[in-house]
């Protein structure tokens, strides 16, 4: 195997550590808004968060191909803006696994913020603290676990995305070219060597990931239990 054979690999950890980053920014102000709020329309928003579970990837995909294009209003002021394309580029491959990925970041976060109760935050109120300085300094610490559970899911999502990576971004080396798409290649070339190397090597890091996940809340289940 020569470096080149490993392009795609170094591309899906670049893709899947920014989506983390960004999301765990991103859905952090929506999943404390959906964990705390009482308005009506709260269920409409967990539908949206929740669709990408649902709908087959290629069915986003082509819906999302549709939106980036240049000739639709998204795509072409992202166009005017930035003067390059979302179709077939790495930031439309971002863009596309920001949404595709929402749920394994939100429903995490959500559920840490849920259990955390409104006690904490009441009590760092009347201490004097700000609403901001309250969620840095009591919310977000007592809700790492939360925060780990999303980052650890967020990212092995992003590494075995495929439809939507494939609509969006097709399969151009070194910009869009992710590790999915080059085994599926690999394979309908028939260069089964190269694409058992790269499956061995996805299956051993999503294994890894999964691996820390677990033995991550085993660890906080036993501390609890203590």
């Amino acid at each position: 195997m020569t470096l080149a054979d490993l392009a795609p690999l170094w591309l899906t950890l670049k893709l899947a550590a920014i989506v983390t980053v960004l999301l765990l920014v991103l859905g952090t102000p929506l999943a404390w808004w959906l964990a705390r709020s009482r308005s009506r329309i709260v269920p409409v928003f967990e539908a949206i968060t929740a669709l990408p579970l649902v709908l087959p990837p290629t069915v986003l995909g082509f819906y999302l191909l549709l939106a980036f294009n240049p000739t639709a209003p998204f795509g072409a002021f992202w166009l005017s803006v930035t003067g390059g394309t979302l179709t077939f580029s790495f930031a439309g491959l971002v863009l596309a696994s920001l949404i595709y990925s929402l749920p394994f970041t939100v429903q995490p976060l959500q559920a840490a913020f849920t259990t955390l109760g409104r006690a904490p935050m009441e009590a760092a109120a009347s201490l004097g603290a700000s609403p901001c300085d309250a969620f840095l300094t009591v919310a977000a610490p007592l809700s790492l676990r939360g925060y780990l559970t999303a980052a650890i899911l967020t990212f092995a999502h992003t590494l075995g995305e495929f439809g939507v990576v494939l609509m969006v971004g097709g399969n151009i080396p070194g910009e869009t070219r992710v590790i999915s798409i080059a085994i599926y290649e690999d394979v309908e070339t028939l260069d089964y060597a190269t694409a058992h190397l790269l499956s061995g090597l996805l299956l051993a890091l999503s294994f890894a990931i999964l691996l820390a996940l677990y033995t991550l809340n085993g660890r906080s289940r036993q501390r609890g239990q203590a």
